[in-house]
């Protein structure tokens, strides 16, 4: 028996006549309805003609998650007073409850995108509602573009609704307009004409309709929308209690999240059970902050219940079905903001945090990584509060903090590893994605990265185009990485075993069943927990399709051949053939994609010298990936399984570990060196480009540099500064940019460092002086090494500062009138007067200036000091000398 008065209760029921005007007319429709109004239940029965009349149409519904999925078809069947599998049923991955009775069937957006990819005109449907699409997930987006492609081309008469939680619905109105009939504009206040709903305020973060087309989705104000149908919830006030922790705690990092903010939001939870009435519902980014908090909440006056998409089917009826009389607090991550429904809440205590996927695409890694809840999705978590009464939510971050949230939860596109998106488009012929609806485009770096592991796989041809195999890989329901391991597993260790791998890598065993993938294995086949159930039945399915079609003649090896631990790495290195590992000792590992990898303290794969890494996510600043799932494998069957990178070459370089050339025959699984040979006889000309990328490295001082060679080189150095061309420019940057000019036939001996080391450079450096024009000539001239002084000392220039410097005994400048020149007259000597025991007395450029106005307070100070040494009154006068006055005597 149809229950009615439920069905009266639901807020929607007021949109549904405009609902339907707006499919009659136009075929598509952006329904937006806050959560609790009834959009996901009580619409697809209308639709279906199983209340309020109409014609019975065969209805789909795609929800993002399968928990959402299987609530949904429940609520529906227990609506129309029936039990699940009849009239309403549900499709989720390793679960059916549906028949040819059904008519509404509730799917995962990956089961349709599966329908769709075997039949494009979805035969005997006759309408689909993509719920949740606010949400921006990848498979949603994906579902969208491929069903308006064939509202396009195959099926205009397929009805089509996207129904929105939020008010973003301008970008949705833009899509689904330009697959519409009919012209159509977004009204100025976004509704669409007809638009309904059941009057009210709206509660806290609702949704009162499209803000008009300014969008996230980038809708202008022109062009054809679909109609915007609106419905209003009957909303409560909500409270705002802003609930900061007392002391800083870190900022999440990866999948951790600093257990002080854990211990905090457990302490706000009872607070929030001594304050308010009713149930709580309290918001954490994943299972294992769910379950910390879980464990700090025994012994609170409440039945403490944990709902995500591992959760038992039966706690999920417990927590979905309403409470029992006692006070309940239900820990839940963001499944419960918009796609279920929990009773009796009047309380939300909000972490702050949710769970987004992140593709590292140089070093091969993709995981979900915490992040900041959204100011959106804050208000979706604070509406559940004000479902059926007035409420509160509590906030553990302070209000400041508020407007630096990010408007929007970042859509998958943007973000997550797209290589099983690429394998659906170009199934659907499109591999680049370019002819497809799409709010947003697919990043071109995600989508080559993607494009190489798909080739890798076998799954596309070199122009991007499906392979059957490719064809096969997609209907399997597994990431390409995984298919690939399931199908090329099942030849090598048979159907079996390749699917319980797979299926264990397919959704990551609970942490407590440690990183060792055979052994978590081992868990699971003897486990009786909700994971292992699920494992079970995935591992059904999986064989099942392995078995299908045998690719080839049968497993290459019967099943015996293999150990489980064997079984395990070799499966796990054909889905993550860049992830096999060798030890580098102590835990740490690097990975064929060149990523380091270490081991958490206390692992039992430690002393493995080859590891096939399943899972793995590296934190921001961190050296190296935290390896999360591995199984222990070996090099023949990293070989094996890695086959694509497996390279030989003959290096030739500079290394910088030995400080010289390196010639070897390198045999790698990528980055990981499998095997190194000397060469003998190495090419010339790649051993003299390798000595060059040293002298380049270690600049000139890597050559032999007598002071006969500086000399040279500071004179040579002084010219050019001094005269320019054609004196060459000898500094670092200038002989390493051409270094064949100056030390060509040296380089041509060279075949390591020590050979470099002998080198004379300044017999190299004397090749760039300009013998050519005949200026060299004049060398010795303009920049003399020695000047002959009157005491007829040969005195050294000093060329090694920026101006050239005379040091000399200031008795052996007696009778020099004039500061000496040089540079063909241009440049006088910075003139370093000495006293007697070679200690600087004075500086000058000019001579004759210091004679007659520096000498004589030099003499006063330095004669006292040094009687022994002539002092004439007239320097000019006296004879230069470079003996005391008694040796002057006796000469």
């Amino acid at each position: 028996m149809i229950r009615t008065d439920a069905l009266d209760q639901l807020p929607v029921r007021t949109a549904l006549p405009a609902l339907r005007a707006a499919l009659d007319e136009r075929g598509a429709a952006v329904l937006c309805a806050p959560p609790g109004t009834g959009k996901t239940t009580l619409v697809p029965l209308a639709l279906a003609g199983l209340t309020g009349g109409g014609p019975v149409r065969r209805v789909v519904v795609a929800e993002p998650r399968r928990i959402a999925a299987r609530a949904a078809a429940r609520r529906m069947a227990w609506l129309l007073g029936e039990e699940v599998g009849g009239t309403v049923g549900f499709t989720v991955r390793g679960e059916r409850r549906a028949g040819r009775d059904t008519v509404v069937e509730v799917v995962t957006t990956g089961v349709l995108l599966q329908r769709l990819q075997r039949d494009q005109e979805l035969a005997g449907v006759d309408a689909v509602v993509l719920d949740e699409c606010h949400e921006r997930h990848l498979d949603a987006d994906t579902a969208a573009a491929f069903l308006l492609d064939v509202r396009a081309t195959l099926r205009p008469d397929l009805w089509l609704v996207a129904a929105s939680a939020t008010t973003d619905a301008a970008g949705w109105a833009r899509l689904l307009g330009d697959g519409a009939t009919g012209d159509g504009e977004l009204p100025d206040d976004g509704r669409a004409d007809g638009a309904a709903g059941s009057g009210g305020p709206a509660a806290p973060g609702e949704s009162r309709g499209s803000d008009g087309p300014a969008g996230r989705g980038g809708a202008d104000s022109g062009g054809a929308y679909a109609p915007v149908v609106e419905a209003h919830g009957v909303s409560h006030p909500v409270e705002v209690v802003w609930s900061p922790p007392s002391r800083p705690v870190r900022p999440p990092q990866g999948l951790r999240v600093d257990p002080a903010l854990l211990d905090h939001v457990a302490t706000v939870v009872r607070r929030a059970l001594r304050e308010r009435d009713g149930d709580v519902l309290c918001f954490l980014p994943g299972v294992g902050e769910i379950g910390r908090v879980a464990g700090l909440l025994r012994g609170v006056a409440a039945e403490v219940l944990q709902v995500h998409g591992r959760a038992p089917a039966a706690v999920q009826d417990a927590v979905l079905g309403g409470g029992t009389g006692v006070r309940r607090v239900v820990l839940a991550t963001s499944v419960a903001e918009s796609s279920l429904t929990v009773p009796g809440v009047r309380t939300v205590v909000d972490a702050g945090l949710a769970r987004e996927p992140r593709t590292d695409h140089a070093r091969g890694l993709s995981s979900l990584t915490t992040v900041r809840v959204s100011q959106a999705g804050a208000r979706q978590r604070a509406g559940r509060a004000g479902r059926e009464a007035p409420g509160a939510v509590y906030r553990c971050w302070a209000e400041a903090e508020q407007p630096r949230l990010p408007q929007w939860p970042s859509p998958e596109i943007g973000v997550a590893d797209l290589t099983g998106f690429a394998l659906q488009t170009a199934c659907w012929g499109d591999p680049d994605a370019a002819g497809l609806a799409l709010l947003d485009p697919p990043p071109a770096g995600a989508m080559a990265a993607a494009g190489e592991v798909l080739r890798a796989v076998g799954a596309v041809d070199a122009g991007g185009r499906a392979t059957g195999r490719g064809v096969r890989m997609a209907r399997l329901g597994l990431h390409p990485r995984l298919a690939r391991a399931l199908l090329d597993g099942a030849e090598l260790v048979g159907h079996r075993r390749a699917a319980e791998v797979v299926a264990l890598l397919s959704e990551e065993p609970p942490r407590e069943y440690g990183d060792d993938l055979a052994a978590a294995w081992r868990s699971a086949r003897r486990g009786g927990d909700a994971y292992a159930q699920r494992w079970r039945a995935e591992v059904r399915r999986l064989q099942g399709a392995a078995g299908q079609r045998e690719p080839g003649g049968g497993p290459a090896r019967p099943d015996e051949e293999l150990t489980d631990d064997a079984v395990a790495g070799l499966v796990t290195a054909l889905a993550f053939p860049e992830r096999v590992a060798l030890s580098r000792g102590s835990g740490a590992y690097l990975m064929a994609s060149g990523t380091g990898a270490a081991l958490g303290d206390g692992s039992r794969l430690g002393t493995a010298e080859w590891l096939a890494v399943a899972v793995a996510d590296r934190s921001s600043g961190a050296a190296s990936a935290r390896v999360r799932l591995a199984a222990v494998t070996d090099e023949d069957t990293a070989r094996q399984a890695a086959g694509g990178l497996l390279s030989v070459a003959e290096e030739v370089v500079w290394s910088t570990e030995r400080g010289d050339v390196a010639a070897r025959r390198v045999e790698r699984l990528g980055a990981v060196e499998l095997a190194v040979r000397p060469l003998s006889r190495p090419d010339p000309d790649r051993l003299r480009a390798a000595l060059l990328d040293g002298l380049r490295r270690e600049g000139p001082g890597l050559l032999r540099w007598p002071d006969e060679a500086s000399v040279l080189r500071g004179r040579m150095a002084f010219l050019h500064r001094e005269l320019g061309e054609p004196w060459p420019d000898v500094s670092d940057a200038a002989l390493l940019g051409a270094p064949d000019a100056w030390l060509g036939p040296e380089l041509d001996g060279a075949r390591r460092r020590s050979d470099l080391e002998r080198v004379d450079a300044g017999r190299a450096l004397a090749r760039l002086l300009p013998w050519a024009g005949g200026e060299a000539a004049r060398f010795d001239e303009l920049a003399p090494e020695r000047i002959a002084v009157p005491s007829g000392s040969r005195i050294r220039v000093d060329y090694a500062g920026e101006r050239p410097v005379l040091a000399v005994k200031l008795q052996e400048l007696f009778g020099l009138e004039r500061t000496p020149l040089i540079a063909g007259g241009r440049v006088p000597l910075l003139v370093h007067l000495l006293s007697p025991a070679g200690r600087p007395a004075a500086v000058t450029t000019d001579l004759a200036s210091f004679w007659r106005d520096g000498y004589r307070a030099v003499r006063a100070e330095l004669r006292g000091r040094y009687p022994r040494h002539p002092w004439p009154e007239d320097p000019l006068s006296a004879e230069a000398t470079r003996y005391t006055k008694a040796r002057l005597q006796r000469k």
